[in-house]
């Protein structure tokens, strides 16, 4: 089996992220300082900002473990960890990453977001807390993609936004649970990215087994910041940053990133 652990060759930190060794092992901390709901803040390590998306280094199967805790249980905006395909960037060639185009979003992590943030598809409570959550989402026609642009305009009034998230969830296969223990206390999380399903580990208990699989390839993301973002059953569409009273802060140790040697 190949291991990998917090640095390799491809990682990046964006913001304010410090690591150390401990007798417990290498740690890592990701803080936003406090500040006001009008700017954006971010601290994150990951290991495919310089990449095309192709060339993202992970497959099925491949598994995720890390210890970790927050500085509270209701921080403003979001924080998490584990596989994304990094859906929304722009990539203009910089830094060797090539011509990098949004695309619909594939995902296996566990995902924090405050009360603002509600980002299923199929859901018709809102998608918030921490949560085990698995985003597959399937290849869009090339002859819709004008279409989509030309609705972007309507997308704010309700009726139709609902319209175009019934259509979107013919594509965006999302599904989650809500976890519930202490996430300001030190706990094992651990992700297996199987070729036809995610299971979630907290503890070493099965917390959820997700029954789709993201499109690979995937990289990761460690990340906390002060962001929302929404599209709720009844159509509502909002997204901004929040303020942050205090710091918000995100620890981790002993990453370890194990795939078969055959990969």
């Amino acid at each position: 089996m190949g291991e990998y652990s917090i640095n390799n060759e491809n990682t990046r930190f964006t913001g304010l992220v410090t690591s150390s060794s401990s007798p417990v092992g290498t740690s890592c901390q990701l803080r936003i300082e406090s500040g006001p709901a009008n700017r954006y803040r971010l601290a994150q390590m990951d290991d495919y900002s310089r990449l095309p998306r192709k060339k993202f280094l992970y497959r099925p199967p491949v598994s995720l473990i890390l210890q970790a805790r927050v500085s509270d249980r209701s921080l403003p905006g979001t924080w998490g960890f584990g596989f994304w395909n990094d859906p929304f960037a722009l990539g203009m060639g910089i830094q060797g990453a090539g011509l990098r185009m949004p695309s619909l979003p594939q995902a296996a992590w566990f995902f924090f977001g405050s009360p603002k943030n509600d980002l299923s598809f199929h859901s018709s409570s809102p998608a918030n807390g921490l949560m085990a959550s698995v985003f597959s989402s399937q290849p869009v026609p090339l002859f819709l993609v004008p279409f989509g642009l030309l609705i972007i305009p309507f997308l704010f009034t309700k009726k139709t936004a609902r319209l175009v998230r019934q259509f979107a969830s013919r594509f965006i296969h999302d599904e989650y649970t809500i976890l519930s223990h202490d996430v300001t206390q030190w706990h094992t999380y651990h992700l297996d990215w199987l070729t036809d399903s995610v299971n979630f580990r907290v503890d070493d208990q099965l917390v959820y087994t997700g029954k789709n699989s993201p499109r690979s390839p995937l990289g990761l993301v460690i990340w906390v910041d002060n962001q929302f973002a929404a599209f709720s059953a009844n159509g509502s569409i909002c997204y901004g940053t929040q303020e942050n009273p205090t710091p918000a802060v995100l620890e981790i140790r002993n990453l370890m990133i194990t795939v078969p040697d055959s990969l």
